[in-house]
């Protein structure tokens, strides 16, 4: 029996890294200067701090600048918003993107929604929510972004297709659904109170994982030949590999999907390195869309 085709994110992500990069110099000679991402990291949390480092390295190497701010888990409110009201008014930061999660004292809505729409790479406000739901132009979300980027690169056009979204957050499962809704599909949005869940997603030509629970979307749930996408990254116990040993896996069951589904993305590798590369692209636009350079569309 034919195994999937295995959708190589990290090689996709190389080839948008290199269309950023000459899209950077292209800014730069327009406006004297590298397009700037701002990071700010509150706290010391070991996974944020490897993704805030990963993308301060891909950020200089698409040739933009990289702005870091760290701040003590004992940040308040008051000061992270004055910050971020700094960024907002300084006309040589681009993008800015506070990492989440925040610690407790911290509101995160608030946070997010005092960014500067115009500035919010990570596309959560609710006002490029709300464009992007009304089918506007928009900053979107990194991780679904990445998704249809990898969608359109292994389908073509995605028009017509049924596709059906696990997973209902602000971050992925809704805008989502609204950008395959932009390409014409026909979408259905699941979770896990889904009923006959399994039924819900083996009528899908399109398959997107993204509810948080390792390996739950199994070959069961998967059409013959249908493209899936796995968001999750979730760690595992792995004693195995000895006491205290973890791994990384999805919210597919990637064997048993595999074996039923025309393509699917791994676990590490697949959205992963999407999600920094899609930064990398928003923090281009937002500079091109402020200062009028033309860039094209991806």
């Amino acid at each position: 029996m034919a195994q999937a085709n295995v959708i190589d994110g990290k090689a996709f992500s190389e080839k948008l890294v290199q269309t950023v990069a000459a899209e950077a110099k292209t800014i730069k000679a327009a406006i004297g200067r590298e397009p700037a991402l701002a990071v700010v990291l509150v706290g010391e949390d070991p996974a944020s701090a490897v993704y805030v480092r990963n993308k301060i390295e891909r950020t200089t190497t698409a040739g933009m600048c990289s702005i870091e701010h760290r701040l003590p888990a004992t940040t308040d409110q008051a000061t992270l918003l004055s910050l971020i009201a700094e960024m907002n008014a300084d006309d040589t930061v681009d993008g800015i993107l506070v990492q989440l999660p925040l610690p407790d004292q911290i509101d995160e809505d608030a946070v997010i929604n005092a960014i500067t729409p115009e500035k919010d790479v990570d596309g959560f406000h609710v006002v490029n929510a709300g464009l992007l739901a009304t089918g506007q132009d928009s900053l979107v979300p990194c991780t679904p972004y990445g998704c249809l980027l990898l969608l359109r690169g292994q389908l073509g056009s995605l028009s017509g297709l049924n596709a059906v979204v696990v997973g209902r957050s602000n971050i992925v499962g809704k805008p989502m659904a609204q950008l395959l809704l932009r390409e014409s599909c026909t979408v259905t949005i699941a979770h896990s109170r889904t009923k006959d869940l399994a039924a819900v997603c083996a009528n899908a030509d399109i398959l997107v994982a993204a509810v948080g629970r390792p390996e739950m979307i199994t070959g069961d749930y998967v059409k013959r030949g249908a493209t899936v996408i796995d968001v999750g990254i979730n760690r595992v116990p792995a004693p195995e590999r000895g006491e205290g040993k973890f791994r990384l896996t999805g919210d597919v069951d990637y064997v048993s999907a595999a074996a039923k589904a025309g393509a699917i993305t791994p676990v590490p590798g697949g959205v992963g390195p999407m999600t920094i590369a899609c930064l990398l692209r928003n923090t281009a636009v937002a500079a091109a869309r402020r200062f009028k350079v033309s860039i094209g569309d991806i």
